[in-house]
């Protein structure tokens, strides 16, 4: 089973929440250690906002709704540059300093590694995805990424200090995508990316638009950004999602440990023969790989709870802008406007269900702490809260779509 936590739809692309009719703005002066920086342009991760300082430096983004946001800064000859700004009910300034990126400004040598395009096209089916969506992205700039693979851990790592390039021709988006960290560990085969993604519009005909528009309903509906803006206003049920649980239990194949172990240091610990020569006694081979094939086996396995989850014993605000989840075991959603496809029954991702359940798109959400706050437009707070399994898991960059994402009205 592959897992995958998305923090790159997690902490960086932090969500608003409409509690008031009023919105607010973001003002404030990019610079370096000196003066004002002309022509830097201003992003709002996740969204498809931005602006360009004047020519002292200043900028505004206006029109927002109280919540989070992570403000992104890209200039030739300097570090991109992210911060988090926090509106609650007035608007925010702030000073944006910036550092000369050295590595634009000086020659790098850079070594050769025969390895580097292998991690790369990793990095691509755990980052970009392998959707059919992802068939038709692009990295644009793969030599801004700096790849390092630690063989003791078994854990690739990828991170960039410039934006990486991705053009999606499936959506019909450019994200420039600010990664911080990527890591795949082949061991566990759980995925971590954390970043911050600004999507602009590919220029394209009146006939391709009406495509993308086409695929991005079919992105985001049943998408983890569809469910929890759909739990936040309490509509999972009229959104098509059915939340039971997956319990973990005592796996049936498996015997007890301490039976396991009993056995194995029974048959490790062979007494010598008596005898002139005293020659040691042979070890059962075949036992041995048998208590040892038990010792390898998982001691729970999960199992598929029918009873379903009544949403407002789980849902309560965590303050006006942020509501939050907590609850035992892990959350099964299914979306049941949504089949799984053929694409997707053939990878690792598929979750097992028992046969009268419908071939339903399903994950499963894991908390990996006491909880996880969550806004109206979707958007996760914590970084690191939820790791996901099946669907969620198999969907990545290459399905995303901003976090102010609005989804054709609904014919009656």
């Amino acid at each position: 089973m592959i897992k995958s936590l998305l923090v790159a739809l997690i902490l960086m692309m932090l969500g608003t929440n409409a509690i008031a009719q009023n919105t607010f703005s973001i003002s404030g002066l990019v610079r370096d250690q000196k003066d004002g920086l002309p022509g830097a342009s201003i992003y709002l991760s996740g969204y498809k906002i931005a602006t360009v300082a004047d020519n002292d430096g200043r900028f505004k983004l206006s029109n927002l709704k109280p919540g989070s946001y992570d403000l992104l800064v890209q200039l030739v000859g300097y570090l991109p540059y992210s911060k988090s700004v926090i509106i609650s009910d007035k608007s925010v300034q702030v000073e944006l300093v910036l550092k000369e990126n050295v590595a634009q400004l000086e020659e790098v040598v850079i070594r050769a590694d025969p390895n580097r395009q292998k991690y790369i096209n990793q990095f691509k089916d755990f980052f970009i995805g392998k959707t059919p969506n992802a068939l038709q992205c692009k990295i644009l700039n793969p030599q801004v990424l700096n790849v390092d693979f630690d063989i003791t851990k078994s854990t690739l790592t990828v991170s960039t200090t410039e934006f990486l390039i991705v053009e999606n021709k499936a959506l019909g988006y450019r994200l420039k995508y600010m990664l911080d960290r990527f890591e795949y560990n082949s061991r566990t085969h759980i995925i971590y990316y954390s970043g911050h993604p600004f999507f602009e519009e590919l220029k394209a005909s009146a006939a391709k638009k009406k495509k993308y528009i086409a695929a991005r309903e079919v992105a985001y509906y049943g998408s983890s950004q569809h469910f929890f803006r759909s739990l936040y206003a309490n509509k999972t049920q009229e959104e098509g999602f059915i939340i039971n649980k997956m319990v973990k239990v005592p796996n049936p194949n498996r015997y007890p440990e301490y039976l396991i172990n009993a056995n194995l240091e029974k048959i490790k610990a062979v007494p010598e023969k008596t005898g002139i020569r005293q020659n040691k006694g042979k070890i059962d081979t075949a036992l041995l790989a048998f208590w040892t094939k038990q010792k390898e086996m998982p001691r729970t396995i999960d199992k598929f709870s029918r009873a379903e989850v009544l949403t407002d014993t789980l849902v309560h605000y965590f303050n006006p802008n942020l509501k939050y989840l907590s609850y035992t075991d892990a959350l099964l959603i299914q979306y049941t406007k949504e089949k799984e496809s053929l694409a997707y029954s053939n990878t690792g991702f598929w979750i097992f269900r028992p046969l009268d359940v419908p071939e339903n798109e399903i994950s499963v959400a894991n908390l990996t702490g006491e909880g996880v706050r969550f806004y109206e437009n979707g958007g996760i707070y914590d970084s690191r809260s939820l790791l996901y399994e099946g669907f969620w898991a198999y969907e990545k960059v290459a399905d995303m779509v901003p976090m102010d994402y609005v989804p054709l009205p609904k014919s009656k």
